[in-house]
């Protein structure tokens, strides 16, 4: 059964990069650090965190969840209570910031597929349901998300991806989905993909999967996609590149009202520079604010990566709201003050009457168009610079007033009409940038 928020007033959050030893501060887990942590976040006036367990410190054995670990989640949803802050939690890590976090009975020796292997099916399932369940009676738990980008282990360009087709991921949320809710009824559980399910030609995981499994749908917006190499960091692309997200995850919703989720969304430098870094983040938030049904943005990330720790990519040690030690920096005042003007004046967003029609089939298994450089992606970003607020909406939908209807729309263009019908097209493998 999929349970959905109750529509209020969009939230504000960040996702949890602790400022001590990164996401390894689980081997070392220090209640003070991260009780300081949160007092940094809750100062910046935002209302949840996101947090990443790593599901090899805590599954370390199929058949074992580390009692100690699952305590510790306990100990700093309880902190984040503390603080006024609610926290959303995310199962299988997976991935994060360039790195793998796997256990070793999913590879090597006791190489299987993440997806369909019976044996890890019934591991992962057994451990969110753990997780839901340590958390299911504390009123600060908002639910899980099974795992942060896991999408970018089924294909391409991952070294060595575990292939499946897109019914078998389907059928994989599906159950990971059910034992979250079987562990934590009621909550809001969802999953999360990078943006090869939005962009990727052939990706197993698809834009109907994000839009129609789970308690609302996730996006996470990147402009190192080629967004900002191609635009420039000043453009309306760039500003622009979260809504358009949002916007184009609701052509694949049955739902005409489902909520979206910005969960990841933060100013890579040098693709924004960091005087730039406050600027992008008011103007992302602004943007995103205007579109109707936004659940919440998340930043990426609290606070920045030690530059004592190594091999990260670059924009990776400077993405923080803070400092790691946890001065507020420019991006941080920016959002912190968008946020505070939100709550206080900024009413609910108008519907966007206007629909760019999206020519594809509801599964979609060429995307690429919709991708920075694909034809549609700019045209959408063409009517955004002529002053426009463009939905989206599927051709499918395209002649179905109730649905129009319900969405406000009340007025569709093609590509055709901008005369862009036989524009560049995206690559056919998306934007080839890396998950996250």
């Amino acid at each position: 059964m999929t349970h959905r928020p109750h529509r209020t007033a969009p939230r504000f959050g960040v996702n949890y990069t602790p400022s001590q030893g990164w996401f390894h501060h689980w081997l070392d887990f220090d209640l003070d650090d991260v009780r300081a942590d949160l007092d940094s976040v809750a100062a910046l006036g935002l209302d949840h965190v996101r947090v990443f367990p790593l599901w090899p410190l805590f599954q370390p054995n199929r058949t074992l969840i580390r009692p100690r670990a699952v305590e510790q989640l306990g100990l700093l949803v309880d902190a984040a209570g503390e603080r006024g802050l609610d926290v959303a939690v995310d199962g299988l890590q997976g991935h994060l910031s360039s790195f793998d976090f796997l256990p070793a009975w999913t590879r090597t020796w006791h190489r299987r597929n993440l997806f369909t292997d019976p044996e890890v099916l019934d591991g992962q399932s057994a451990y969110l349901r753990t997780l839901a369940a340590a958390l299911a009676d504390r009123p600060n738990f908002l639910g899980m998300t099974v795992g942060n980008e896991i999408n970018q282990f089924s294909g391409d360009p991952h070294p060595d991806p575990d292939r499946i087709s897109p019914d078998e991921a389907a059928a994989w949320l599906r159950r990971m989905l059910d034992a979250c809710e079987e562990g934590a009824p009621g909550r809001f559980h969802l999953h999360a993909e990078y943006d090869a399910a939005w962009y990727q030609d052939d990706h197993p995981f698809t834009p109907a999967q994000a839009a129609r499994i789970g308690g609302a749908t996730a996006v996470h917006s990147w402009v190192f996609n080629g967004t900002a190499q191609r635009h420039g960091p000043d453009s309306v692309a760039v500003a622009q590149h979260a809504a358009y997200l949002i916007e184009l995850s609701k052509a694949w919703a049955t739902d005409p009202r489902r909520p979206v989720w910005l969960q990841e969304v933060g100013a890579p430098a040098p693709h924004i520079a960091p005087d730039r870094a406050a600027g992008f983040t008011r103007t992302t938030v602004a943007a995103a604010l205007d579109c109707p049904d936004l659940w919440g943005i998340t930043w990426w990330c609290s606070h920045d990566v030690d530059r004592s720790l190594a091999d990260f990519p670059e924009l990776e040690y400077s993405l923080g709201l803070l400092t790691t030690d946890r001065r507020v920096k420019p991006a941080g005042r920016a959002l912190a003050d968008a946020v505070a003007e939100a709550r206080a004046t900024a009413p609910a967003p108008a519907p966007r009457g206007t629909a760019l029609v999206l020519d594809l089939p509801e599964e979609a298994p060429k995307r690429s168009s919709c991708a920075p450089g694909g034809a549609y992606f700019e045209a959408f970003m063409r009517l955004a610079a002529d002053g426009a607020r463009p939905a989206v909406v599927l051709a499918a939908r395209a002649a179905d007033p109730a649905y129009l209807a319900a969405r406000g729309i009340t007025e569709l263009v093609t590509l055709d009409d901008l005369g862009t019908a036989g524009g560049t097209a995206g690559s056919g493998s998306g934007t080839g940038a890396a998950p996250r």
